[in-house]
């Protein structure tokens, strides 16, 4: 049972993919928000979730610091409903914040340079998010 993790964003949407017994979370790349629901997009979406075998999606959810939904996490709902028209996975909204944060740190501190991790951030932070699922899911 392979898990994905999304970590939604503006200009990019990371993807990371679980092990077959759901114990560790690896990045997986990113797709262009842009292109996202444009039929290239969602097939390329589809053909991930064919080919990793895919029976449940974690998505970041980006909440306020004091818990409470604001404008990103109403923008993930939406992203969300979208996707469910063209896919019927069952969905789990998992805390996201400070993921961005966490995962900018971890590449800093392996010395990579801002062009190298623009180009990984976004699929580190959806590891982190079904990282902190699957470990949650071990208890």
């Amino acid at each position: 049972m392979r898990l994905l993790g999304i970590d939604y964003g503006e200009k990019r949407i990371g993807l990371a993919v679980s092990d077959p017994l759901g114990i560790i979370a690896q990045g997986l790349k990113f797709i262009s928000a842009e292109d996202f629901f444009q039929k290239k997009g969602i097939e390329e979406f589809k053909e991930l979730i064919e080919e990793f075998k895919i029976s449940k999606i974690v998505m970041g959810f980006p909440l306020k610091m004091d818990g409470s939904i604001g404008k990103k996490g109403n923008e993930v709902q939406s992203f969300v409903e979208r996707l469910k028209k063209h896919i019927s996975l069952p969905f789990v909204m998992w805390d996201e914040r400070l993921t961005t944060v966490t995962a900018e740190n971890i590449l800093i501190n392996a010395n990579l340079s801002r062009r190298r991790r623009k180009k990984v951030v976004d699929k580190m932070s959806a590891a982190i998010i079904l990282q902190g699922y699957l470990d949650q899911q071990k208890q």
